[in-house]
């Protein structure tokens, strides 16, 4: 077996373990009924404890699975995960020996750094207790969907380009990639703080909830949502920053010019200022701050964007997908 082939089973590998967590952490999200009490959760992640441990609660119908046993499957999705995370990035290290070259030479190897990113930043919340592990199972999710579009973009393991051949491809794409895995991680919790909002209304109402709204009567408090999103945010922005200027360096070293207006430059910007939109509107009146989660949303959307249809359909200076 080839190193080529070893990283691309070991990226397989890396799939499976997800998402055999993913089950895993739905069992323990759909049966374990000791839903934690909102004051509860809030004092358990203020203490920096953990709140996978909540007090029974007594009026929950007996579910098919019983709590022990869902608690153990949320255990085993646990360490799923860190196996799962550790084999992705054994299949990265892999790479980069076969290729003696940093991993970040085309989409592919790009959009595999941003999952690996995301699932570390998760891994960090779960261990620091400041989210309940039950909540892997969207964080499992969003970056197995990661994974899996990544294979439309599969690029053979080959030297660099030579425009990408410099030591600024450690610090501004890594950067990058940092930052759009933890603002990953931030969307997640920025659409289930949207969830559960929605929840506590229609709730509040006296409304019948219904699927798939109903998904959210087992999410932490929304309050605590929105203070998880806001601080993930806070992370991500400086990384964001700190490679859109390392950018506009290297681009002067390269191209005799810190900016040149190209397509994946503009919609970096859009995405920063969108994101600083979001900053602001967060500490702001209490009308901005309800908006808040919807742009945080549409800052990811336009990420999205500048990776997919910049790449792949618009042409520039940085027309580097390789596919």
């Amino acid at each position: 077996m080839t190193g080529a082939e070893a990283a691309n089973a070991l990226f397989v590998g890396a799939i499976l373990f997800y998402a055999t967590a993913m089950f895993a952490y739905a069992v323990e999200y759909a049966f374990d009924r000791r839903a934690p009490k909102r004051a509860d959760e809030r004092r358990l992640v203020a203490a920096g404890g953990t709140a996978d441990d909540p007090p029974e609660d007594d009026a929950a119908a007996v579910p098919a699975v019983s709590p022990a046993a869902a608690r153990a499957s949320g255990r085993v999705a646990l360490i799923l995960t860190y196996l799962g995370t550790a084999v992705l990035a054994a299949s990265i290290v892999t790479r980069v020996i076969h290729t003696g070259r940093w991993p970040w030479g085309n989409m592919f190897e790009y959009t595999v750094g941003v999952a690996l990113a995301g699932m570390i930043t998760w891994l960090v919340l779960v261990g620091a207790g400041g989210v309940p592990r039950r909540l892997g199972l969207f964080a499992t999710f969003a970056v197995t969907m990661v994974l899996g579009t990544s294979v439309r973009v599969y690029t053979e393991a080959g030297p660099l380009v030579p425009a990408l051949d410099s030591y600024w491809i450690v610090i501004h794409v890594t950067a990058a990639i940092a930052a759009s895995g933890v603002m990953l991680i931030g969307c997640v919790f920025a659409l289930l703080h949207l969830l559960k909002r929605r929840y506590d209304r229609q709730e509040s109402d006296g409304r019948q909830v219904r699927f798939p709204l109903n998904v959210a009567e087992r999410l932490p408090d929304a309050t605590l949502l929105e203070r998880l999103t806001f601080k993930i945010h806070v992370l991500g922005f400086p990384l964001l920053t700190f490679g859109i200027f390392a950018g506009a360096v290297w681009a002067h070293f390269a191209w005799g010019r810190y900016w040149a207006w190209d397509p994946k430059e503009v919609w970096a910007f859009i995405a920063w200022v969108v994101y600083a939109a979001y900053l602001h509107a967060r500490v702001s009146g209490r009308s901005a701050r309800a908006w808040a989660p919807w742009i945080a949303i549409t800052g990811y959307a336009v990420m999205l964007f500048n990776l997919t249809a910049v790449n792949l359909i618009f042409s520039g200076l940085h027309s580097y997908a390789g596919v």
